[in-house]
């Protein structure tokens, strides 16, 4: 199958963030704060933003989160985060954006589900309205649709066509034949009512891998809108990961899709941010872009009955997490370095002299020294407990980012 690459899609500008036509692919995020609750709103968007999301929507659902938008653009924008914010509107998107201009202003673009637009020619005259908004004020849109939330007139037509013709297709197949109509026919919509190619971004979410793997492949064949990827409800922890991971690697691989999102859902109490470094991480891992420093180590065995190594990984990333806002904006290209932590003398050495810093820690019955290497070269050897062994690690990452990666 054909499909059309990144770099021959439209071009979507969303703030200082440009999707489709060969750009790299841009990582999202959402909130999980009441948009009204401006502090806790500024606070996570900055987070997220810090983690490595380029563009972050916020729920716009009640006139008390229109009115919060534009200070809380003021607030970020004091705090120098310039992310782009995405109003993510439902049912009364067409109200908001008309009652509340300065949440118009305030927003990098607008989020319109066809399945929550309404019904008949209300749905027709309310999404006609938030285009007509979005073209006023030069504001692109992205056409999400949902599997949860699809337009039921639309899937009763088909399924009755289904019957009728003698079709034979699945209720899955038609869904998913469904959705792809509704975005696509979404978007001549828009079209008709005067937003640009340039303005639009298509999304079809699911919740199951390969739904989404044959919903978008049947998209990048139809449309050269930039396409918007991840599962709708991805899940909790592992699960979410993995399942985002396999379905949004296979078409990122294949070329489809400029923009991601990894939709887990936190703990109570949890880190939003981890959603971010999920969708980094698995950019990184096709080689598609690198956001931050690898830290390579290995998943213990009999051989590493210690804990020594798992603390000293895990030490280390989160160094260089809370150093990463900091290199990044000083030092150039430091997203390429690596780093290795291994427990054992079977793979220690030689992935240690793999990585830009690795280190090989002694694993059960061998010589309690640590040999450390730089770029291939044997560095050091050191000895000590594990606050000694971490404090003298971090010490040479330090020093090697401050040596080897020019100042911006």
């Amino acid at each position: 199958m054909t499909v059309p690459s990144r770099a021959t899609t439209h071009a979507v500008v969303v703030g200082r963030v440009r999707i489709g036509g060969g750009a790299p692919v841009v990582v999202q995020s959402m909130t999980s704060t009441d948009t009204a609750d401006v502090a806790a709103t500024v606070r996570q968007c900055h987070e997220l933003a810090l983690a490595g999301s380029e563009l972050v929507r916020i729920t716009v659902n009640l006139p008390e989160a229109a009115a919060a938008v534009p200070e809380i653009r003021r607030r970020l924008d004091d705090l120098g985060c310039d992310v782009p914010l995405i109003g993510d509107f439902h049912y009364n998107g067409h109200l908001l954006l008309t009652e509340y201009p300065g949440c118009a202003a305030a927003l990098a673009k607008y989020r319109i589900n066809p399945g929550n637009v309404g019904f008949g020619r209300r749905r027709d005259e309310q999404f006609a309205t938030i285009c007509r908004i979005a073209v006023e004020r030069g504001k692109p849109v992205r056409i999400g649709v949902n599997a949860g939330s699809l337009d039921q007139e639309l899937v009763m037509a088909k399924m009755q066509e289904n019957t009728d013709r003698a079709l034979g297709k699945s209720a899955e197949e038609i869904y998913a034949d469904c959705m792809v109509l509704s975005a696509l026919q979404s978007t001549e919509a828009a079209l008709a009512c005067g937003l640009g190619e340039e303005q639009i971004v298509i999304s079809c979410k699911v919740s199951r891998p390969p739904e989404l793997i044959s919903v978008y492949r049947e998209l990048a064949r139809r449309t050269r809108q930039p396409l918007h990827l991840g599962l709708t409800e991805a899940g909790m922890g592992i699960k979410g990961i993995a399942w985002s991971a396999s379905a949004m690697a296979v078409l990122l691989a294949e070329g489809i899709g400029d923009t991601i999102r990894v939709s887990l859902t936190p703990r109570p109490g949890g880190d939003r941010r981890e959603e971010v470094y999920a969708a980094c991480e698995i950019l990184q891992a096709l080689g598609i872009r690198s956001f931050a420093p690898s830290v390579t180590a290995c998943p213990g065995c009999g051989r590493t009955t210690s804990t020594t190594f798992q603390e000293l990984a895990m030490r280390v990333q989160e160094h260089v997490r809370e150093r990463l806002p900091e290199w990044k904006r000083t030092r150039e290209g430091v997203e390429e370095l690596q780093l290795a932590v291994m427990g054992c003398v079977v793979n220690g050495p030689g992935e240690s002299k793999m990585a830009n810093i690795g280190i090989s820690l002694p694993g059960t019955g061998e010589a309690p020294t640590c040999p450390v290497y730089v770029d291939g070269q044997k560095f050091a050897t050191l000895t000590g407990g594990y606050e000694e062994l971490a404090a003298r690690l971090i010490a040479i990452i330090e020093d090697y980012v401050a040596t080897r990666y020019p100042e911006r």
